[in-house]
């Protein structure tokens, strides 16, 4: 259940009264009790505007979108499959750029308190633990895309095995010296990448090397960029030996990577990540992961939620799959050669 006046009221040991005045901004009330009635009410998850407005309840038929970039290609697809799934749903789809300028945590719990939506969708956003309790709190319908947490849906892929795919695949084309081109080490579908990475060097009796592990300076998106990929390649470029094979975290990511390699006249077979469709286009070799399904399942979910408050949170995880192309091809490794 939702908090309500009279549970900040209660639970700041003052009348109702007060708590309107506090709120409302109207009539005297001591500094010491005005912070001690807002202090409880921040703690309960409870926003004065939305419920002064009369917006805390009342179905908005709207479901909130919180994205971290919308010119990214996996958003843009993510996007189609939630605006499909809509269509025959009476629900109006309202979208929330979260800039990489602010505090991402910040922007997010400041929409959800204002609860002008029905629901929300959260898109590759990835939180602490202690935040996602503090989200919890404001005790609205939220479902999870490429991410996940115990406290609400998600849909996500299954990162570590697709990763562990990826670098399978060149280990079994005579590769030992692979590098990974990876992201944000604190972002969960980065730490589930590198797991996968790991595990296959370790099931093939390869020892893992540190300095074979590189990212880009640029971490907004959690690194999941073009500059980003382009300046870890750079990296990797520059290691003597040069690396055999590179398995990179993203598609978007490999795109940049795919231009440093052009510019070094250098190529290192690579498989990345998401299939998105600009992947086939330019012959890159990925892991597949089902980006439509992802966004329906997610969008089902949360109406669900809407509609079934009490249910429980469900986790989503689909199976990855290895889609090889021209950019894999083991038989242009030519450390000397240069790129037709």
């Amino acid at each position: 259940m939702a908090n309500t006046i009279y549970d900040i009221a209660n639970a700041a040991g003052v009348s109702i009264a007060t708590v309107s005045r506090v709120f409302n901004k109207k009539g005297r009330v001591k500094n010491e009790t005005r912070r001690k009635v807002l202090a409880v009410a921040d703690e309960l998850g409870y926003h004065p505007q939305a419920f002064a407005q009369g917006l805390a309840r009342k179905k908005k038929n709207s479901i909130m979108m919180f994205v971290p970039i919308m010119s990214n290609h996996f958003f843009m697809e993510v996007l189609g499959s939630i605006q499909d799934k809509l269509t025959d749903q009476n629900f109006e789809l309202s979208i929330v750029h979260i800039t990489p300028d602010e505090d991402v945590f910040t922007q997010v719990e400041y929409q959800l308190k204002r609860q002008w939506a029905d629901g929300y969708l959260f898109v590759s956003l990835h939180f602490s633990p202690s935040q996602w309790e503090v989200f919890k709190k404001f005790d609205v319908p939220i479902s999870v895309i490429d991410d996940y947490n115990h406290l609400f849906d998600s849909v996500s892929v299954d990162n570590e095995k697709g990763s562990f795919m990826a670098t399978e695949y060149f280990i079994k084309n005579g590769c030992r010296r692979i590098a990974h081109l990876s992201a944000h080490p604190d972002s969960i579908p980065v730490q589930e990448r590198l797991k996968g990475y790991k595990r296959a060097l370790l099931e093939y009796n390869i020892g893992f090397d540190t300095s074979l592990v590189k990212r880009g300076d640029n971490m907004s998106r959690d690194g999941f960029t073009e500059s980003s990929g382009y300046q870890g390649m750079k990296k990797i470029l520059e290691l003597d030996p040069l690396p055999e094979a590179c398995v990179c975290s993203s598609d978007i990511k490999a795109i940049g990577a795919m231009k440093a390699m052009r510019e070094s006249g250098r190529h290192i077979p690579m498989i990345s990540y998401d299939n998105l469709t600009i992947a086939e286009y330019v012959g890159l070799s990925t892991v597949h992961q089902p980006i439509y399904k992802m966004g329906v399942k997610a969008t089902e979910s949360l109406i669900h939620k809407i509609e079934n408050p009490s249910s429980k949170p469900k986790k989503t995880v689909y199976q990855p799959k290895l889609v090889i192309r021209d950019s894999s091809e083991i038989n242009e490794i030519n450390l000397d050669s240069k790129i037709v």
